[in-house]
């Protein structure tokens, strides 16, 4: 098994660490190390995030694994990753400040950022797959239901060939979830999102695409990218696991700093009981 750990110590200590006997796993329970990643453009280590893109105008920015993952056993994959979008500012549509969002993808081309704006750092990435969770209205041109949805988009193109409507803010400062998994056998892509680490038992978006046909190759990069453009926002990923194989992630990886809050709490919690007692 080829894992790559990337934890803090005390996650380390919990042992948290899944994977398959043939699966090649990248796990990353804070930022805090990035390495293994390529940061381009605007993206940047912030504490214990990848910052994909500060709040400030006109920033596109990517982060991808260092090396190309080769995805040759069956063309599938499983990811679950946690994000925040933060200190939202500029100008605003119809929910409110900030643009432009972040994307999941996976790609061959090459190791850099995608345009700027409403690109969410992916427009131009040709042979590529990509989720995005776009947090600005670009319009029916680019086939946005509004300002907060989640859409595959293929090839580089922001024009999403299928979208699924968000009911709550995504970029309203809280950590939020998603779930991506691929079947290479049945070609059958699903979505899931959550502010709870908890899979949800119903995906949010269902489509079928044809992975190694827009890849062309089975080798590839996977990683995030997020663009601002007249508004912002600090788009953050906190927790990252991926899996080359299709082998869906229950919960997903909680960001150690929220484990260590857990942790802090439980243990208040308990000393307090002591006290009473």
């Amino acid at each position: 098994m080829k894992t790559t750990r990337m934890f803090t110590p005390i996650v380390a200590a919990l042992g948290l660490l899944a994977g398959s006997a043939s699966a090649t796993t990248l796990i990353y329970n804070d930022f805090s190390s990035v390495s293994g990643l390529k940061l381009n453009g605007n993206a940047a280590q912030a504490g214990n995030v990848l910052r994909v893109t500060p709040a400030n105008y006109n920033q596109s920015g990517s982060a991808f694994s260092q090396t190309a993952i080769s995805l040759a056993s069956n063309v599938s994959f499983s990811s679950a990753f946690s994000f925040r979008i933060t200190n939202s500012g500029g100008s605003s549509d119809g929910d409110g400040l900030g643009a432009d969002g972040i994307t999941f993808t996976v790609q061959t081309v090459s190791n850099t950022a995608g345009g700027i704006g409403g690109g969410i750092g992916y427009a131009g990435i040709l042979n590529s797959v990509a989720i995005e969770y776009d947090t600005w209205d670009n319009g029916t041109s680019f086939n946005d239901p509004n300002g907060n949805h989640v859409g595959v988009d293929l090839a580089g193109d922001i024009a999403s060939v299928q979208t699924a409507v968000v009911g709550t803010r995504m970029n309203d400062g809280n950590v939020w979830y998603s779930w991506v998994d691929y079947d290479g056998t049945t070609k059958n892509l699903e979505v899931r999102l959550s502010q709870s680490s908890s899979r949800p038992a119903a995906a949010i978006l269902t489509g079928n695409v044809d992975l190694a046909a827009a890849l062309g190759t089975t080798n590839a990069y996977v990683g995030f990218t997020s663009g601002t453009g007249a508004a912002f926002g600090d788009h953050d990923i906190l927790s990252w696991e991926f899996r080359d194989t299709f082998a869906p992630i229950g919960n997903a990886p909680e960001p150690a700093s929220l484990a260590l809050l857990g942790l802090g709490l439980f243990g208040l919690a308990a000393a307090r009981k002591r006290q009473a007692g």
